[in-house]
């Protein structure tokens, strides 16, 4: 049995299921909203290319942190949220199409965007050179069997059979994130990563993370706020933009920079990340 099984095989299966899901909850006539009124998602977009690096940049050169951690700090902001921003917001009923719809098309951008700001960050932080590439078809294809299909299938289920897709709406809300919470367990406890994540390193780097996420969420609630979206849709962007893909993240900084101190950033930020953007877009909707 392979070491990284949970992250090959079971990390995959359950974010397609994730996802399955999520679509159970959308409607044809939430996708024409989307699409008829498309400037929720334009905001969105924007926010999460020009926001969350800008932010990134400013924390990290503000506070000189580490070189390479400040590298780090970038790739992350420059990862899209993935699955699971879309099941916070579906769990704190936010706006679930605009939220997989930003996810999708983000997905597809950051191939081109997470190369330029990652060769920009090594330029700035250790004035290095060099240009790294995502696997176009392999990013597309991960794109379209984790996210597209099986949430294309959730919707077409709706579409089939709108009483057993609201009959499994409840239930669902509370075992899609047990689920991920399961594997992710597996991920952190029974796979053995590169050399471990000392304490101090933890120390060092969560300062830096939690500001970036607290902020990110932040600046993704209160920038749309001036241009009069709803809250719905505040809300919803504020969690797309204060999570990002972590795992996305390690990927970038350790198979395509070779880089374990770099990686150790969104190691970090994926810790506790889920959570603490749960509770922030909670207390946005709630309180703000």
């Amino acid at each position: 049995m392979s070491s990284a099984i949970f992250s090959d095989i079971f990390l995959p299966i359950t974010l397609a299921f994730i996802t399955l899901g999520l679509g159970l909850s959308i409607s044809f006539d939430d996708i024409r909203n989307v699409v008829v009124k498309p400037f929720s998602l334009i905001i969105g977009l924007l926010c999460q290319l020009f926001l969350l690096p800008i932010i990134a940049f400013s924390i990290a050169l503000i506070t000189k942190m580490d070189p390479e951690y400040a590298v780090g700090l970038v790739i992350i902001a420059a990862c899209p949220g993935g699955a699971t921003s879309n099941l916070v917001n579906y769990m704190i009923r936010g706006n679930v199409t605009l939220s997989v719809s930003l996810t999708v098309i983000n997905s597809f951008i950051t191939v081109f965007t997470i190369p330029l700001l990652t060769k920009l960050a090594l330029d700035v932080f250790l004035a290095q050179d060099a240009m790294i590439h995502l696997p176009f078809l392999d990013t597309v294809m991960n794109i379209a069997l984790i996210t597209v299909l099986p949430a294309t299938v959730g919707v077409m289920i709706r579409r089939w059979n709108k009483n057993f897709a609201e009959k499994l709406e409840n239930p669902l809300r509370y075992i899609l994130p047990v689920l991920l919470f399961i594997v992710y367990s597996g991920v952190i406890f029974f796979e053995k990563s590169k050399g471990g994540l000392k304490l101090s390193s933890f120390l060092y780097i969560f300062p830096f993370a939690i500001s970036k996420n607290i902020l990110t969420t932040l600046a993704g609630y209160y920038f749309p706020g001036l241009f009069k979206l709803p809250k719905r849709d505040r809300f919803t962007i504020a969690i797309e933009v204060g999570l990002q893909n972590s795992t996305l993240g390690i990927f970038v900084a350790s198979a395509l920079l070779n880089n374990y101190k770099m990686a150790l950033v969104p190691v970090v930020y994926g810790s506790f990340s889920f959570f603490s953007t749960w509770l922030l877009g909670y207390l946005a909707k709630r309180y703000l």
